[in-house]
């Protein structure tokens, strides 16, 4: 019974300040673009590596762009 008396105000101040640490991170901005981050990190280096694959590509090589593909119609 005593701890109790230690751990309950001990809790109430942790969870005061998980919220407040919350609404710092609401009011800061924190959560405005979640998807932001993450498609950075897809499309970081893709366009990089394009321009330097167009640019290395000869047009008397075939590549897959110029290669014609022949479709079976059913």
């Amino acid at each position: 019974m005593s701890s109790l008396v230690f751990l309950v105000p001990l809790a109430l101040l942790l969870g005061g300040a998980a919220l407040a640490a919350f609404l710092w991170s609401l009011k800061s901005g924190q959560y405005e673009d979640l998807d932001g981050a993450a498609e950075r990190i897809l499309l970081d280096g893709k366009d990089d590596q394009i321009r330097t694959d167009e640019r290395s590509a000869q047009p008397d090589q075939p590549t897959a762009q110029n290669i014609p593909v022949k479709r079976r119609q059913f």
